[in-house]
């Protein structure tokens, strides 16, 4: 051991520094799950499989086919680089699931904060059987993304709620503008869930005649 003087006459001792502390590894880091792309975490959210509902149970089923439905898109234009290829994702399932071009109405809004406002004055016309709300919200460096995707969820199924007109939930929430990218797909599962809960909405309507 090498010696030195504190300034007061004792001697403190000293590592060796010719001799390198011996490196122990981590004993988890065999353990620690590997590094997943956008499209593996995307795959890995949910449970894969389909409902199934025992024989024998009266049952209420929508489908997305859009043949006679009217449908209101309501879309933010915050974040536009994804809310532009959210919305013609929508209108491409749309035009597939036969929803006539004229039945479309798209209704832009500044951002994922007004789209609630704006889905329940179209509910409240009447017109439409269903409603889709586009937006993006990435998580900032602020607490303002969870004031926004906060309100926005409660605010669009408050809008469904007061009307009893199906408004489906198409709003990206993400950390980064690469976790929004891999996602724009989500804007045709909100066109399909919207078709689907306003054939449900229309047995439900026959069967009270």
């Amino acid at each position: 051991m090498s010696e030195r003087f504190d300034g007061g006459g004792s001697a403190a001792p000293q590592p060796d520094l010719e001799r390198p502390e011996r490196f122990v590894p981590d004993e988890d880091a065999d353990e620690r799950p590997p590094l997943r792309t956008a499209d593996e975490e995307q795959a890995q959210e949910h449970a894969a499989g389909e409902l199934g509902v025992p024989e024998g149970y009266r049952t209420i089923t929508g489908s997305s086919d859009g043949a006679d439905r009217t449908v209101a898109v309501v879309v933010s234009k915050f974040n536009g680089e994804i809310t532009n290829r959210m919305l013609e994702r929508a209108l491409e399932e749309l035009a597939a699931a036969g929803v006539a071009q004229d039945a479309v109405t798209v209704a832009p809004v500044p951002g994922a904060f007004e789209l609630p406002l704006a889905a329940i004055a179209l509910a409240k016309t009447r017109r439409y059987s269903c409603i889709v709300a586009l937006g993006c919200v990435v998580r900032g460096e602020t607490p303002h993304f969870d004031y926004v995707a906060g309100e926005a969820a409660s605010g669009l199924q408050l809008a469904a709620i007061e009307t009893g007109v199906p408004v489906s939930f198409g709003v990206l929430t993400t950390e980064t503008t690469e976790q929004a990218e891999a996602r724009i797909d989500r804007a045709a599962d909100a066109v399909r869930s919207a078709l689907e809960m306003a054939g449900i909405f229309s047995q439900l309507r026959e069967a009270s005649k």
